[in-house]
């Protein structure tokens, strides 16, 4: 079926409840706080006060959802090249986004979405740090044949069948199951697990504290009971809890972002959809692709999976605060041919490596200084002249040094600068041993650092600089990388190959 968007449309009528629902989420959160503070002191006897006040600001929130969607049209300018939105109710906004600055278009469905039966279609262009623009409801079919047709333009021409803007079933170039799935949750993301069980923790333990000091319960008393609970576990139960639990949060979290997870080749791009609850589908050109990454632990060896990762252009205020992930395209688990046939989608040819860079031994004396010897003195200081109950745990360095002492020896082991003509491939990390992978041509700008004590050792901080964000190298020989940069600076400026 043929869709025109060349004459202005609203989304679908179902979008008037995600409108809704939008509106009120957006007022409960701004105003959480002084709702809590009215429930608690009002009247109960003047209850058709309350049940009065919630239907005039569910009205209220209806007219404001209906005003929005009536307010809401997109259309695609083709003479000019452009896809424009119009939306506002007492301020007017037109976003107008040039066709060729398009980076990605994702087709997401929340839980709400879900059930009213509608998709959102969200634009993201080069340099943006949000996204560019969102429909936030319309129907499935639609959103697939908007999506194709921004992302189907060319330099010269846009392409105008409706049979190339069809969606032909294939079959799925890589399709993750389950068991991949808890393979992956096993075996990746211990740190983010760890870090979101810790908050967990100090979130109960808050609440724990106001409960506390609510109901005036002894305070010291409550602590001796915890205390005594607490010495009737051991420590190796309590720590293969903890293992348990953050195995269950890698598990869960993993199975719900990547259920049904497929990539499909449609038109030389990838279409990748997966989502148990929340479903997310991106098309994505090979092309627009900056940096190309894929990493692998212990455990995922053994089992044959390697985590990809594929980031594409932002801006680089987000690259430098928020580390550059929303953009990024994971693939949770795939296998060595899986991957291998990926780069090769991806890059066009599988990289052979020339020359391998190793960094100075600086680099690992500056890791053992500023990871073991810093802050084991400074804890030895606190414990001799601050604070003496520290001294208990005086032994715990011991195992502190030798953890840290064979994280710094496998970090500087993997650190590696892998070279060749159409590839630059940067090694590191101590247990997720990460591959990242740009094209010399692809590069914005490279930059070299070098200290005044550093010039006789020959030594140098090589950094480059992409669309997707910097890549770094440290303590490598000047004398090694000085061809190396002049080749890829030739590189830059000899290229006429989009990237964009």
């Amino acid at each position: 079926m043929y869709y025109d968007f060349s004459k202005p449309q609203r989304q679908s009528v179902k979008g008037i409840a995600i409108m809704f629902a939008d509106t009120l989420q957006g007022i409960i959160r701004g105003l959480w706080a002084p709702i809590l503070l009215v429930i608690y002191r009002f009247d109960w006897s003047k209850m058709y006060m309350l049940v009065f006040g919630l239907l005039f600001l569910l009205v209220l929130i209806g007219f404001i959802a209906y005003a929005k969607y009536i307010n809401f049209t997109y259309f695609l300018d083709e003479e000019k090249q452009e896809f424009v939105i119009q939306k506002g109710v007492v301020t007017k906004n037109k976003i107008t986004i040039q066709l060729d600055k398009i980076q990605q278009v994702n087709i997401n469905q929340t839980v709400i979405q879900k059930l009213v039966g509608v998709f959102s279609v969200d634009i993201d262009t080069a340099g943006s740090n949000k996204k560019e623009a969102s429909i936030r409801a319309v129907d499935n079919e639609v959103a697939i044949h908007l999506k194709n047709k921004l992302l189907s333009f060319e330099k010269n021409a846009i392409e105008m069948n409706a049979d190339n803007m069809s969606v032909t079933a294939s079959e799925p170039f890589l399709k993750i199951g389950i068991l991949t799935l808890l393979k992956v949750g096993m075996t990746s993301n211990y740190g983010r697990s760890i870090a979101l069980l810790i908050g967990f923790i100090g979130t109960l333990y808050g609440g724990f504290q106001d409960v506390v000091n609510s109901f005036e319960v002894d305070e010291e008393e409550v602590t001796g009971l915890v205390d005594r609970g607490l010495g009737y576990f051991s420590i190796s139960f309590f720590l293969m809890a903890i293992l348990i639990v953050v195995l269950l949060i890698n598990l869960i979290r993993t199975v719900i972002k990547y259920f049904d997870y497929q990539m499909i080749i449609q038109r030389k791009a990838l279409a990748i959809t997966h989502g148990l609850f929340a479903k997310k589908n991106t098309l994505i050109k090979p092309g627009k692709v900056q940096i190309t990454t894929y990493s692998q632990n212990f455990f995922q060896r053994k089992l044959n999976l390697f985590d990809l990762r594929l980031k594409q252009a932002s801006s680089t205020d987000e690259t430098e605060s928020e580390g550059k992930n929303s953009n990024d395209i994971e693939v949770p688990g795939c296998s060595q041919t899986e991957k291998d046939a990926i780069l090769q989608m991806i890059l066009g040819n599988t990289p052979k490596i020339i020359k391998i860079l190793e960094p100075n031994y600086r680099y690992i004396i500056k890791a053992i200084f500023l990871r073991v010897i810093l802050p084991c003195t400074l804890f030895t200081g606190l414990g001799l002249f601050a604070f003496k109950v520290l001294q208990d745990y005086f032994p715990i360095m011991i195992i502190y040094i030798f953890l840290v002492g064979i994280l710094v020896f496998f970090q500087f082991k993997n650190y590696r600068l892998m070279l060749s003509n159409d590839f630059i491939t940067l090694k590191g990390n101590a247990w997720d041993v990460q591959h990242q992978i740009i094209e010399p041509f692809k590069i914005q700008g490279i930059t070299t650092k070098q200290y005044l004590w550093h010039k006789r050792a020959d030594v140098v901080h090589l950094t480059f600089h992409t669309a997707a964000g910097d890549l770094s190298f440290n303590f490598a020989s000047y004398s090694d990388l000085k061809p190396w940069i002049n080749y890829w600076l030739y590189e830059v400026e000899r290229s006429n190959r989009n990237w964009m």
